[in-house]
């Protein structure tokens, strides 16, 4: 077995955090990455609710037995009702990204809840130490959904070199050999979303699954056109890596307004919709369990780094 701090801290069988992916993580996703012994997570976006967390979080622990869960922290800077919520269900593991999460990361502690947080640059880095998190992400700009512009391996090299806490990995890993690399380089775990996202364990329309198998590593574009369509207020240093699709060709980089965004967007049109993925997409090659490919990431990756033990 694979043995790091994040497998030691909370008695997993795999280095593995399943990604709390906003709109596709949900209980029967995170409860089988637990079940195969990764740690799954819930992605709790700005428009969930305190009940869905509740319901979800049900879900994934008769699943999988424990459960962690993923904030948007510039959210919760208007509404900190989720993280109330998220407390409840004392879980394993909050993470609190995309902000600074110090006024939160106390009242998670006071539960006796570990906290880690996703960063992007050096600079997110400091701000999450500052806060007294746990253990970062270094999360690139392979992955899917929101991130920052820094690759992941030189982002992940620049953070071990300047932290003490523990730094797991994120973006652009999807099989075993994307898991052996950042644990050979010094991370403590990956996270995994977009190897995840045909799983037919994801939340969404049949056709965002569809279009994870179809697309391939070069089909993916880092955009602002989605949540701008649909008045999602990501503050700007965070676009979002999607699959490419005609919404993205006539949009991405174009000179138009808002509300031409608004009525173009369609989300039940493959065309139209938004399907948030990273460049390992093109490692995606069928719909398969979650479980199923998360023992496979931990298992060819414990093979290929026994070559060298």
């Amino acid at each position: 077995m694979l043995e790091t701090w994040l497998t030691t801290t909370f008695g997993l069988g795999a280095p593995i955090l399943g990604a709390p992916m906003g709109g596709r993580a949900g209980g029967e996703l995170a409860g089988e990455v637990s079940k195969a012994g990764g740690l799954g997570m819930l992605g709790a976006a700005r428009y969930t609710t305190p009940d869905w967390i509740s319901a979800e979080a049900a879900v994934a622990r008769d699943r999988g037995g424990r459960v962690g869960i993923g904030l948007m922290t510039w959210s919760l800077d208007a509404d900190d009702s989720l993280l109330d919520a998220a407390i409840a269900e004392k879980p394993a593991l909050v993470s609190l990204s995309f902000g600074d999460p110090a006024p939160y990361v106390p009242r998670v502690h006071a539960a006796g809840i570990p906290v880690v947080s996703q960063v992007n640059t050096l600079d997110d880095l400091r701000i999450a130490e500052r806060a007294g998190v746990d253990a970062v992400v270094a999360q690139g700009g392979e992955a899917g959904g929101h991130t920052g512009r820094i690759g992941t391996l030189p982002l992940l090299q620049e953070l071990l070199d300047a932290t003490d806490l523990p730094v797991l990995a994120a973006g652009g890993i999807g099989t075993g050999r994307g898991l052996a690399a950042v644990l050979a380089a010094g991370a403590q775990g990956a996270v995994i979303g977009t190897a995840l996202l045909a799983s037919p364990e994801t939340v969404g329309p049949d056709y965002a699954r569809d279009a994870v198998v179809a697309a391939g590593s070069a089909d993916t574009v880092y955009t602002s056109v989605f949540d701008r369509a649909r008045h999602q207020p990501w503050p700007q240093r965070w676009g979002g890596r999607a699959i490419v699709n005609d919404f993205t060709r006539e949009f991405h980089g174009a000179d138009v307004a808002d509300s031409r965004l608004e009525e173009t967007y369609d989300p039940a049109d493959p065309r139209r919709g938004v399907v948030y993925a990273g460049e390992a997409v093109g490692l995606v090659h069928g719909a398969r369990p979650a479980g199923d490919i998360v023992r496979q990431i931990a298992a060819d990756a414990e093979r290929l780094l026994s070559r060298w033990s």
